[in-house]
């Protein structure tokens, strides 16, 4: 009944509208309770679906994205920072797919990309620069995280083109194999070169980082509001990370509808046809490469300077099959696939199973009983928090059985895996 409802657009508007209304009623009486929370974000799922015009649903989801969530993460901290990491996985899931997606490149060591950006501007925005150059010139100023936003997509991108040189003659299992290899070798030189020049120091990692400024600070001061608070940063590096994605997926829709992108997706589906049509393979894949490691290298760039500390173990190789399980449950080339994929794998991973994990605790320490067991002699190994990467496995492994093309796939994609009708 709902589902015929959410497809009549004089129904939709105003049911979602309720809904979104009530769950965040529902969290700003209960700031607490993940159910409620879990419930507000199925909400903007919700709101993607519902057949509303293109007019009302862009000016709701600017409202929910940009007013409610705001104010629920106002008072509950912790839901903002899951919406920030959101928005980071998701801008590097949008990266990956163009890489993987449109060009049909498997690429094992993307987290090589996000370390790189977040590297360049952790040395040079922090103390750490003046072991490698000496004297007490650095770190740079606050504001300098703006140059090196750009800054992270040159190097990130140059590091791409760098992996794509010499693997431009393979492909499928040999290319994954390539740049599987490319992304722990940047982890161990992250790890290694602390001498004979204090580059990256080593496991230790680099902190302090600097934090980009609040620009708009002169303005909150002259109405009383302390920029530096706990509340306010959070919300600006939320808005930050709305602008980054914002940018992204915009990028990205560009370069699906342009040339390129039909090139991209010519090499996905056969090189050989391709080249014969008059593709250029190699500067196609140079440029595959390179665009989705700049996306990669800003967001790294953003995600240094939220944390203020980085080392190697915050870019490992389960990093990058993280990033690529989003866009396999998303949909392989589809825009809104790899937001839905990266939210979901995001939420589970954060939301999801730790919360599980806490209220198991509660009851384990509360000596609770449940059919005769009691929950103060169960084992700490069985924690669901601790068995996320079997729970991401099997989702995958049921997702390759039952929907293969994803849950929000690319239209082509749904053609390719559509069993062929009966003459």
């Amino acid at each position: 009944m709902i589902t015929g409802l959410l497809e009549k657009p004089l129904f939709a508007t105003p049911l979602v509208v309720g809904l979104l209304a009530l769950t965040t009623w529902g969290v700003t009486r209960s700031p607490r309770s993940i159910v409620l929370f879990m419930l507000f974000q199925a909400s903007i799922l919700v709101l993607y679906f519902a057949r509303i015009p293109r007019g009302p649903k862009t000016l709701l989801t600017a409202v929910t994205l940009g007013v409610l969530m705001p104010v629920l993460g106002t008072i509950n901290a912790y839901y903002m920072e899951i919406a920030i990491q959101v928005g980071i996985f998701v801008a590097l899931a949008l990266g990956l797919n163009i890489v993987v997606g449109l060009a049909g490149l498997l690429d094992l060591g993307y987290v090589a990309f996000f370390a790189v950006g977040a590297y360049s501007w952790a040395i040079f925005g922090s103390p750490q620069a003046n072991q490698m150059f000496g004297g007490s010139a650095f770190p740079l100023s606050p504001w300098w995280f703006f140059v090196f936003l750009l800054v992270g997509v040159g190097v990130a991108a140059g590091a791409g083109i760098l992996l794509g040189l010499p693997v431009l003659r393979l492909h499928g299992d040999y290319l994954a194999l390539v740049t599987l290899g490319f992304g722990e070798v940047i982890r161990v030189l992250a790890n290694n070169l602390d001498k004979p020049i204090n580059v990256t120091n080593g496991p230790k990692g680099i902190t302090p980082i600097g934090r980009p400024p609040i620009f708009f600070a002169p303005l909150l001061q002259a109405v009383g509001i302390d920029p530096s608070s706990n509340v306010i940063y959070p919300l600006y590096l939320y808005a930050l990370v709305l602008l980054i994605v914002g940018v992204t997926v915009l990028v990205n829709r560009r370069l699906e509808d342009s040339h390129i992108g039909r090139a991209w997706e010519a090499i996905r589906e056969d090189q050989t046809a391709a080249q014969a049509m008059g593709v250029p393979l190699v500067r196609m894949k140079l440029l595959a490469f390179a665009c989705g490691a700049s996306f990669a290298g800003a967001v790294g760039v953003l995600f240094s300077a939220k944390q203020i500390f980085i080392n190697p173990e915050s870019f490992t190789f389960m990093e990058s099959i993280g990033v690529l399980a989003m866009i396999i449950l998303g949909g392989m080339g589809s825009i809104p696939g790899a937001i839905l994929g990266a939210a979901v794998v995001t939420i589970l991973n954060l939301q999801v199973l730790k919360g599980f994990s806490l209220w198991l605790n509660e009851l384990r320490n509360a000596g609770t009983m449940i059919l005769g067991y009691n929950l103060a002699n169960l084992p700490t190994q069985l924690e669901p928090a601790k068995y996320e990467r079997m729970i991401f496995g099997l989702i995958l492994v049921l997702m390759m059985i039952f929907r293969p093309q994803g849950i929000l796939p690319a239209r082509r994609r749904t053609r390719e895996l559509q069993e062929p009708a009966e003459p």
